[in-house]
C-alpha cells in the first residue's frame, strides 16, 4: 500500500500525518508514476497554513514530483508523447505530491531527461516556471540590468540562469554566505539590508531597468520602486497588497494568467535542463518519513536551495 503526507489540521509542520492510501489504477488520460523524488515549495506550507476554511481539510501537499510511470491508462499518452511503464517522468502542477504513488492527469507528465537526477528532475518545473513568468512579464533583454530580489533562493537561482540566456545583466540580492551561488550562476552579488538601494546604484553604475521580487519584503519593494521608473517593468511573487495599491505588477495565484503561462513553458524549461543549459541546485534532500522536519526548514526562509522529500524504489 502506499503512503501519503496530508495534514487533517492547520498549522505547520507537526500538522503532518503519514497515512496509507490506496492508488486506483489509471483510467483513460490518467498516469500512475512511483514516486522517487518530491520537489518542495513554499507553496506547500502556504497550502496548509492557518485561518482557512475547515471543508478544505484533509489536505494533501507536494505540486511537483519525479518518479517511474507504474501504469498508464487506456489510450493514454504522456504530454511528451508515448509512455509506457518503466519509463521515468516528471510530474508537475499536480496535488498530493508528498506520497510513495500518484495518479495524474497524463498531461502533466514528461519524459525526465537523462542528465536529471530524480531529485534535480522534482525541483524542476515549479520554481522555473515562476523565474520564466517573472522574466517574461518585464520583458526583460540583453540591453537589461536587473535587480533581483532572494537571488540565492530556487525562484532566484533558476531566474540568474534564464536571464543570462537572455543576455541579461543581474543584480541579485543574497546573503553574504551565498554570495559564491550566485556569482556561479551569473549575478553580480549584493547584500540586503539597510542601505540596500545605494549598494544597489554604485554596483549598478547606471540605470536599473527591472526589478523581480521573490521575497516580498518592505525593503525589497522599496528599492525597486525607488531604482525603476517604469513600474510595468517592476515584478513580485509575494508583495500582492504593495504591487495591488502602486501598481506593479505581480506573478502567482492572484494573477489569472500565470497558471496557463507556466503549464506552456514546461516543455522548454525540460529542453533547456536536458541540454545542461538549465540546473537546479539541491540545497538538501530528506527521506520521505522526514518530511516534517524537511518543511520547517523550508518555512525558515534559508534552506540553501532547493529541498527534496526522497522516496527509496
Amino acid at each position: 500500500m502506499a503512503k501519503k503526507w496530508e495534514a487533517n489540521r492547520f498549522g505547520g509542520p507537526d500538522v503532518l500525518e503519514l497515512v496509507d492510501i490506496d492508488v486506483p489504477p489509471p483510467r483513460s488520460g490518467q498516469v500512475v508514476v512511483d514516486v522517487r523524488a518530491a520537489g518542495m515549495n513554499p507553496a506547500d506550507y502556504k497550502h496548509i497554513a492557518s485561518g482557512q476554511n475547515p471543508r478544505l481539510l484533509p489536505l494533501s501537499l507536494g505540486f511537483e514530483v519525479a518518479g517511474v510511470i507504474h501504469a498508464v491508462g487506456r489510450q493514454t499518452e504522456i504530454a511528451s508523447g508515448g509512455g509506457v511503464a518503466g519509463d521515468e517522468v516528471i510530474a508537475a502542477q499536480i496535488s498530493g505530491g508528498y506520497a510513495t504513488q500518484v495518479r495524474v492527469k497524463a498531461h502533466n507528465v514528461f519524459a525526465k531527461p537523462k542528465a536529471l537526477s530524480f531529485a534535480e528532475a522534482s525541483g524542476l518545473i515549479l520554481a522555473s516556471s515562476t523565474a520564466a513568468e517573472l522574466l517574461d512579464v518585464t520583458g526583460v533583454g540583453p540591453h537589461d540590468t536587473v535587480l533581483l530580489h532572494g537571488a540565492s533562493g530556487s525562484v532566484g537561482l533558476s531566474a540568474l540562469q534564464q536571464a543570462k540566456l537572455l543576455g541579461a545583466r543581474v543584480i541579485g540580492t543574497a546573503a553574504e554566505a551565498s554570495f559564491g551561488i550566485v556569482q556561479r550562476f551569473g549575478g553580480e552579488p549584493v547584500r540586503y539590508g539597510d542601505g540596500l538601494e545605494q549598494r544597489v546604484r554604485d554596483l549598478a553604475d547606471g540605470p536599473v531597468t527591472v526589478a523581480i521580487d521573490t521575497v516580498g519584503t518592505e525593503e525589497a519593494v522599496d528599492a525597486s520602486l525607488d531604482l525603476v521608473r517604469d513600474r510595468s517593468r517592476i515584478v513580485t511573487t509575494a508583495a500582492f497588497r504593495r504591487a495591488e495599491a502602486e501598481g506593479f505588477r505581480l506573478v502567482g495565484g492572484r494573477n489569472p494568467a500565470s497558471g496557463p503561462f507556466r503549464a506552456k513553458i514546461r516543455p522548454d524549461l525540460i529542453e533547456l535542463a536536458a541540454t545542461g543549459q538549465l540546473e537546479v541546485p539541491i540545497g538538501r534532500t530528506f527521506p520521505f518519513t522526514d518530511a516534517p522536519a524537511a518543511l520547517a526548514l523550508l518555512m525558515s526562509g534559508h534552506p540553501g536551495g532547493k529541498l527534496v522529500l526522497t522516496v527509496e524504489s
